[in-house]
């Protein structure tokens, strides 16, 4: 595929804009969400630590609500010596107890107290505190159970579906929702003796509500897990309570202390994840905030939007000047273009005035002096040359008039008969054949018959000279015979066998002439003879001087002939004409010509 100068200037002007422009959104872009993806790190590492803080305090202020009663030193005497013998005013300061502590924190949905002296037990539902119940299977509780072997006074159960404790609260369906329930052991302060355990229900608002300031709705994810990765709170809240059990918290896990994010690709989530441990006493719980990509990168992404918005604007402009200066670049070169193949056509002439004052303007004026330039030596030369050719040609023809030779032969061969001389006749008939056929100027393309036809009479002449000593054969195809080629080749390349290959007298002297068509459209002719040939280096000498000329020194040896030959049909035939010569020294000389079946017949006339 050929590559204009118009379409070589048009993509080398868009790349060089399409290039840098596209090189430096491409980097524009890789800053920017670097430093996005930095910032977003660094600032929200720093919000989620405040989070973490705020949760840890109020989770601690909740989780020590038990300690007050320390202080409250009725409760504690009915703690240690249990509701009896004073039922009724040891049952009030229970009472007391419980609902001064519900009313201190708006979230708290439940509350169980259990007296172990007596195993007594107490629960505080909105407010409604029940009547007392015996729990002589606390200890099938499991957080009860582990209070008893735990060093600490309180443990978290992880956000679970409210239930009765003891089964001495009415919990409507309805109102069954998920709490966060803090266990906390009472014991005989100094002593570890056990005196009962007081559990807090919470509603997860305040947890929700710190949590919604550390991220987006809709755009962010929170989770916060306990040390057994329980999602305490999400912002997907069909998660709250689960086990987290995805991959990405299993990397957070197992990364060390000191790394704060990570980026993270799967087929749920693609993002960056920032994560903090909180410090004692929830060591082992984990805030996690993750960030899809599409979210921290949508700033970054208008802006590049944008910058190829401007870019494609940019490009169409500059399509439009590309296209414009190389239609004004290459218009004068078009012309120029098509005046040189009206040159090669044989039209000398150019049909523009100017192509502008520029250096194409320059080119075009030398053109078109170079243009004239040939006009006149055609005029000068070649038709003089061409003149001069016809004049000599005229004076050679009035030499002889060809009218009085044909009527001269023909009294000859007249005499002849009449004085039984047939074979007197015969020749001359050939005789006459062959000047009729090579005084003929007005054809210079014959059909193969015509060639084959004036090479036999001359073959016949040459039968009458040998006798019996000389014999010939034609067997050429009828498709061939009725092919055109160009006048005068054969007959020539006969006579070299006489003039060289019969040169000295042989036994029995032969000429074979074979011609066919060839597969692939090629016409083969073949003169074959069985003269005395030529050996290896006069072989190489000939071929040589037919490939690249005979000098002038040279113009009488026998292969100028051969070299008119081939030349000639170079040029009919365009240099698609191909001669092969083969020969061994005493054992004759073979020529072989290949040539097109079509022939141009103006060439020869022109």
């Amino acid at each position: 595929m050929q590559w204009g100068i118009r379409k070589k200037l048009i993509i080398f002007l868009m790349l060089v804009t399409v290039l840098p422009f596209g090189s430096s959104i491409a980097i524009t872009y890789y800053q920017t969400t670097t430093s996005l993806n930095n910032r977003f790190v660094s600032t929200n590492h720093d919000l989620i630590v405040k989070g973490e803080e705020e949760l840890t305090v109020y989770l601690e202020d909740v989780a020590q609500m038990s300690s007050v009663l320390y202080r409250y030193t009725p409760f504690m005497n009915v703690m240690r010596d249990g509701l009896l013998p004073n039922l009724n005013a040891n049952q009030e300061e229970v009472r007391r107890a419980l609902a001064y502590l519900f009313n201190t924190r708006p979230e708290i949905e439940q509350m169980h107290l259990y007296i172990d002296k007596g195993k007594d037990s107490y629960t505080n539902y909105h407010s409604r505190i029940s009547g007392r119940g015996k729990y002589y299977s606390i200890f099938s509780h499991p957080y009860y159970s582990r209070l008893t072997r735990s060093e600490g006074f309180s443990l978290i159960e992880p956000p679970h579906e409210m239930y009765s404790y003891n089964n001495i609260s009415v919990i409507p369906n309805s109102e069954k929702k998920n709490v966060l329930s803090f266990h906390n052991i009472l014991r005989d302060v100094p002593s570890d003796k056990l005196l009962g355990f007081l559990s807090i229900d919470i509603n997860l608002s305040k947890i929700s509500a710190i949590a919604s300031r550390l991220f987006t709705k809709d755009m962010e994810d929170l989770y916060i897990m306990d040390e057994k990765g329980v999602i305490i709170y999400s912002s997907n809240e069909s998660m709250i309570g689960k086990e987290n059990k995805e991959q990405w918290f299993g990397f957070v896990k197992k990364e060390t202390a000191s790394s704060k994010s990570t980026e993270w690709k799967d087929k749920q989530f693609a993002g960056v994840i920032v994560y903090d441990k909180f410090s004692a006493p929830y060591k082992n719980w984990y805030i996690v905030k993750r960030i899809p990509y599409h979210v921290l990168y949508q700033g970054a992404r208008e802006t590049a939007l944008i910058n190829i918005m401007i870019g494609i604007v940019t490009l169409v402009f500059v399509l439009i000047a590309t296209m414009f200066v190389s239609f004004k670049i290459t218009a004068p070169i078009k012309v120029l273009i098509d005046n040189m193949k009206k040159v090669e056509q044989g039209a000398f002439e150019a049909d523009f005035e100017s192509l502008g004052n520029d250096e194409m303007g320059m080119l075009g004026r030398h053109f078109k002096l170079m243009i004239a330039k040939i006009n006149d030596l055609i005029e000068r030369e070649y038709k003089l040359d061409i003149e001069n050719k016809e004049s000599q040609l005229r004076v050679l023809r009035s030499q002889i008039n060809p009218h009085f030779l044909y009527n001269a032969l023909q009294s000859i061969g007249t005499l002849a008969l009449k004085s039984k001389a047939v074979p007197v006749y015969t020749l001359l008939t050939s005789l006459s054949k062959i000047m009729r056929y090579s005084m003929n100027m007005k054809e210079d393309i014959v059909p193969v018959i015509s060639e084959l036809m004036h090479v036999k009479a001359y073959l016949l002449l040459q039968k009458q000279r040998f006798d019996e000593q000389f014999e010939f054969e034609l067997t050429v195809s009828k498709e061939v015979q009725e092919i055109y080629i160009p006048k005068m080749i054969l007959q020539p390349i006969v006579e070299n066998c006489f003039k060289h290959g019969f040169e000295q007298k042989i036994e029995k002297a032969s000429i074979q002439i074979d011609g066919r068509l060839l597969e692939d459209g090629l016409v083969c002719i073949t003169v074959k003879d069985n003269g005395i040939g030529v050996n290896v280096e006069q072989l190489d000498r000939i071929r040589q001087e037919l490939i690249h000329g005979v000098s002038r020194e040279e113009k009488q040896r026998e292969t100028i002939g051969l070299k008119n030959i081939y030349d000639r049909l170079q040029i009919y035939y365009t240099n698609q004409a191909q001669m092969t010569i083969n020969s061994h020294e005493g054992c004759g000389f073979t020529v072989t010509i290949q040539f097109p079946k079509d022939i141009q017949k103006e060439v020869g006339h022109s």
